[in-house]
């Protein structure tokens, strides 16, 4: 039994790559000349925002005493998960120090980035968890200086919650900035901001866009574009709860792919069935986004059993990855490609996006086959050192002045010859690769 499509996409999430970069390269040029008030121009443009823009610490006050009391209890509940599993995270990784040969010693040390900026979306969703989920590692990680940058409301300003969000995650500036003019104020020092050694947070197509523009002078955490979540789904499955799954993603936009992998046709029809119907149960904006990622970029899938799903899926690489199957251990085991796995009906993309501890910056567009999401070790270098006893150096010494006479690269043959003829003035060396 070959792969059966009950849906297939008509577009993927590339069918919609805007011609943005011109467009962002320019704005970043502009900024970086014309520095504070070129970016405050373009605030002015796009945001509709004449405020004041890195907030000070009486407006983050004002902003936090507007957040209601259940609210900040879910944001510190979400907060203390995420900075708990970075933690574990951060635990992970430890310097090391090894004697490779005796008397030569090497190792390695982790150390955090200087200054991170972080950047929250707020336009058509106010990305609170994200937020959290940025400033909090970069805490974590130990990073010296944290700014966190969302686009402000016209009239009004950077939404309460995210202020109270990244204030307790430890954002030590708040910016009322949005888009480009934002990550260009984090790049490039502007307001009296110490310059962003590495940009993280998910955004629109021109925040994606300009994080790629400005990779290499800074680091960022990836090249992100639309969200996209895939479904495993056995026989076992409740088909309301994978419909429901679906859509809750779907809702992102409306390029955001959603997928349904099962060796059960009779679940995935089912599931066809309901996804509609749930669709059209959503508030206005939410419906729209939901309906045309079903519609233009949802895939349904039915292969001839597990091991074939979880190939199908390690080629889709998805950026989330649910799991409602039997025998959760072999999938857990087998499946290799994924942002973020979810195992069983316990357990939803939402809780990760949201609060359970995990990242949901995440890898999306194929990523997942070649790096994980953010993490504390984003924001942290390994670095590596060695020394060396004159002794010690020897054997290194003769190994490197002859392979590197080997490879033609005479200049580095000569700086271990100089050590041999100090050190051991009264021995003679084959420095040469010949026999």
């Amino acid at each position: 039994m070959t792969r059966e499509y009950l849906k297939k996409a008509t577009l993927t999430a590339k069918s919609d790559a805007s011609e943005v970069h011109e467009t962002v390269k320019t704005i970043l040029a502009d900024i970086e000349n014309g520095g504070d008030a070129k970016a405050l121009e373009y605030a002015k443009k796009f945001d509709r925002y004449e405020g004041n823009v890195v907030l000070t610490t009486k407006e983050v006050e004002a902003a936090c005493a507007l957040v209601s009391d259940k609210l900040k209890a879910d944001i510190q509940f979400a907060h203390e998960n995420v900075k708990r599993f970075a933690e574990a995270q951060k635990a992970t990784v430890s310097d090391v120090e090894v004697e490779i040969v005796p008397g030569v010693m090497a190792g390695q040390k982790a150390i955090p980035v200087d200054a991170a900026g972080c950047y929250v979306p707020g336009g058509r969703y106010s990305h609170i968890a994200s937020a959290i989920m940025t400033v909090t590692t970069a805490k974590v990680a130990g990073c010296h200086h944290i700014t966190a940058c969302s686009p402000p409301r016209p009239d009004i300003g950077v939404n309460p919650a995210i202020v109270y969000a990244a204030h307790i995650s430890g954002a030590d500036k708040i910016l009322a900035l949005g888009g480009v003019q934002g990550v260009a104020a984090m790049t490039f020092g502007l307001f009296g901001l110490p310059k962003a050694n590495i940009l993280v947070g998910p955004g629109n197509q021109f925040v994606a866009e300009a994080k790629r523009i400005l990779f290499g002078r800074v680091g960022i955490d990836m090249i992100a574009g639309p969200t996209d979540s895939l479904i495993l789904a056995d026989k076992t499955a409740d088909a309301h709860i994978v419909a429901t799954d679906l859509v809750s993603q779907a809702e992102h936009g409306y390029n955001s792919p959603v997928w349904l992998i099962t060796d059960n046709k009779a679940l995935a029809e089912k599931v066809m069935e309901l996804v509609p119907e749930l669709i059209n149960d959503l508030p206005d904006v939410n419906r729209e986004n939901a309906f045309a990622a079903w519609r233009d970029y949802a895939e349904v899938i039915v292969c001839k059993d597990r091991e074939d799903m979880a190939a199908c899926s390690d080629e889709y690489a998805p950026e989330h990855l649910t799991v409602q199957a039997e025998d959760l251990e072999w999938w857990l085991e087998r499946l290799t490609c994924y942002g973020s796995l979810f195992l069983g009906e316990e357990t939803t993309v939402s809780y990760g996006d949201k609060a359970t501890g995990t990242n949901h910056v995440l890898p999306t567009s194929g990523a997942a086959s070649y790096t994980g999401g953010l993490s504390v070790h984003k924001y942290m270098k390994i670095v590596t050192w060695q020394r060396a006893t004159r002794d010690g150096s020897k054997p290194v010494a003769l190994a490197t002045a002859r392979i590197s006479r080997l490879e033609g690269m005479e200049g580095h043959a000569r700086a271990a010859d100089v050590r041999l003829a100090k050190y051991f003035p009264n021995e003679q060396f084959d420095l040469t690769s010949d026999d």
